[in-house]
């Protein structure tokens, strides 16, 4: 299967094993390691693609189950693909619905050719497998796709988690199959997207072995660990992340799939993963939460309502150069829009600094530690 995907690594850490790499799309050159905003339903909640593009960003996720629901692939393939659909010019990954078989569970039924799943708009009866998962991430003309995989809960029996193994490889393997196929369809706006497998193991290494030997023997691409940060303590996390990043192909792109804190990705950096995507950003600035150089703060808290000073006085963004806490506060106790939008730009402001400063480092020979 031909694809428009190249990564090479440029520069390595010393004293750890951070890199610092290009991923060549079709949609232009992101610089790694890179963090992905989350564009759940081919937006980035309250932003627009020209303040993403203003923050650097080159790279997104969108939904592959919401997009399916809610226009529905075909329809967004006729309009050109998920790029011309939403006007972004940069790169995007899709993910394949996988962890909204984990997330949704009281509203599916899984086997093993796949899911069965009721609509959470509609409650209308939908059915997801490995072959439709690819289909529908085709149509959306994406440039990375993810293999459909199985998500086990935390906590989980470890036959429970052996079983989703096991199933997550017999899946990779038709995913591959539908992806290295003739396209079927002429609605797909591109053949061109490159397909990634998915670890899983939950919390148990030798699971975790036999996953990375299972979907690595498949040679696609690029790898993601997923069936973290779904509720197992940080530093279960962080150890699953040691034990996995190391074990993957160093000539391809290593993903860690919802993590996370900034910590949390400086961590992974050391250990060598590559992309990054995570909710938190926007989320907690929907909610009034703004990760600065002094720590996170809530803007909502009462001591706001007189200063004068900026978000973050270190920070160089639009927000910070032009309004005060005590107005940005404001507009959360009323309710306004704009404050979800000023602290959703903010610490996606934070997170694109913060990748450049991990990068720099990887790039000036200094090492990034997992601290």
């Amino acid at each position: 299967m031909t694809h428009n995907l190249r990564f090479e690594i440029v520069a390595v850490s010393k004293g750890s094993q951070a890199r610092a790499g290009r991923l060549h799309t079709a949609h232009g050159v992101i610089e790694t390691p890179a963090f992905m905003p989350i564009g759940t339903q081919a937006s980035v909640k309250t932003l627009s693609q020209e303040e993403l593009e203003q923050l650097g960003y080159r790279l997104i996720l969108a939904n592959t189950y919401h997009l399916y629901l809610r226009p529905g692939a075909e329809r967004i393939a006729r309009l050109g693909g998920l790029h011309a659909f939403m006007s972004w010019r940069g790169a995007i990954l899709t993910d394949s619905g996988g962890y909204q078989v984990f997330s949704l569970a009281p509203l599916r039924q899984i086997d093993d050719e796949g899911v069965t799943f009721r609509s959470h708009i509609d409650g209308s009866l939908h059915r997801l497998t490995p072959e439709r998962a690819i289909e529908v991430q085709q149509l959306l003309g994406s440039d990375i796709m993810m293999a459909l995989d199985e998500c086990p809960p935390y906590p989980a029996e470890y036959d429970t988690v052996a079983h989703a193994v096991e199933r997550t490889y017999r899946w990779a393997i038709r995913c591959k199959q539908a992806w290295q196929a003739k396209e079927t369809t002429r609605l797909c706006p591109s053949d061109g997207g490159a397909l990634f497998g998915i670890v899983q193991g939950g919390i148990y290494e030798d699971l975790r072995k036999v996953s990375i030997d299972q979907i690595t023997s498949l040679d696609l691409p690029g790898y993601a660990i997923g069936g973290v940060s779904v509720g197992e303590p940080v530093e279960r996390m962080r150890a699953i992340v040691e034990f996995t990043t190391p074990r993957l192909p160093p000539d391809r792109p290593r993903y860690l799939m919802g993590v996370g804190t900034p910590e949390d990705i400086r961590h992974a950096v050391a250990c060598g993963v590559d992309l990054f995507d995570c909710v938190l950003p926007t989320r907690l600035g929907r909610h009034g939460a703004v990760f600065t150089s002094r720590g996170r703060l809530n803007l909502r808290n009462a001591r706001f309502a007189e200063c004068t000073e900026p978000i973050d006085p270190e920070c160089d963004c639009t927000v910070c150069q032009r309004y005060s806490l005590a107005y940005i506060h404001h507009l959360f106790r009323a309710g306004e829009m704009l404050g979800y939008r000023l602290a959703s730009y903010h610490n996606l402001a934070y997170y694109a600094r913060w990748m450049q400063t991990l990068r720099k480092e990887i790039m000036a020979g200094g090492c990034i530690r997992q601290g």
